[in-house]
């Protein structure tokens, strides 16, 4: 990963920050990116999409043109992933939620920063593609980020913000698809017997639901954070999504970013 410059070990937090954001302003001086209008919001999950989400989530993970690497990756652990699975979806939610975050197996982001601190974790942060502004050098639909300090886009956007502000063993993935960060996390899994995997990604609400059991059966354990803005409420908005279909912009609030940010932060230790 490309480190910027400011974002120094020696550096106080505050001091990078400040510098980031000098950076930034310039940056939307010289090219400011297209703003589509983010509010209002769109509505949480709509009533109908809720009604036996569970089995939709699932049929839709199996039954999808990529759910081969899903099964694939389950038939390696049939009966521990089952167990697990089946022990997630009967429970009514497959997390605890405060305010925009989601805790998979924890109680509280207190919870989740003591599980980071050990060195035999392994630390994954991911962010949705549906966060990426339509300039952005690498493509939208893509899991793929260049997070150039010196690209006028680059230094503008949130996500390339956080990347650099990354500790450094952390693994940083853009999510285009929920079957591409399930088949992540798979992977990561099976090469890292031995290692807890810990999660902080960004989501709509509606995948953070989906996702919930599959984390769970996966024994994957972590935070979510909801989207805000343009998300996807309908099952229908999902799938188009999932296609790459999404012209319109999800967000961080700004009060829910500033805390995704002190996280980060205490990961680094600072």
């Amino acid at each position: 990963m490309t480190k910027l410059k400011i974002w120094k070990e020696e550096r106080s937090w505050e001091e990078a920050e400040r510098l980031w954001e000098e950076k930034a302003a310039v940056a939307r001086r010289l090219k400011p990116l297209k703003r589509l209008p983010i509010l209002p919001s769109i509505p949480g999950i709509t009533p109908e999409t809720q009604h036996h989400l569970k089995l939709k989530s699932l049929f839709y993970i199996l039954f999808h043109k990529e759910g081969w690497k899903i099964i694939r990756s389950f038939c390696k652990h049939p009966l521990r992933y089952g167990l697990r699975y089946l022990r997630s979806s009967f429970k009514k939610k497959s997390y605890i939620r405060e305010g925009d975050f989601f805790y998979y197996g924890f109680s509280s982001q207190k919870a989740f920063l003591e599980k980071a601190a050990d060195p035999e974790s392994l630390l994954v942060v991911g962010f949705s593609y549906c966060q990426k502004p339509h300039e952005c050098p690498s493509g939208r639909f893509t899991p793929d980020c260049i997070r150039d300090p010196d690209n006028l886009v680059c230094s503008q956007c949130p996500i390339g913000k956080a990347i650099h502000a990354l500790p450094e063993r952390a693994i940083p993935l853009l999510i285009p698809t929920i079957h591409y960060i399930g088949e992540q996390i798979f992977t990561l899994t099976h090469q890292n017997p031995a290692k807890q995997i810990l999660f902080l990604i960004t989501a709509c609400e509606l995948t953070l639901e989906m996702f919930g059991d599959l984390g769970n059966m996966v024994g994957a354990l972590g935070i979510g954070v909801r989207l805000d803005g343009r998300i996807c409420n309908t099952m229908k908005a999902f799938v188009l999504s999932e296609e790459g279909i999404k012209p319109g912009l999800t967000v961080l609030t700004d009060s829910t970013e500033a805390k995704v940010l002190q996280i980060l932060r205490l990961l680094r230790g600072q």
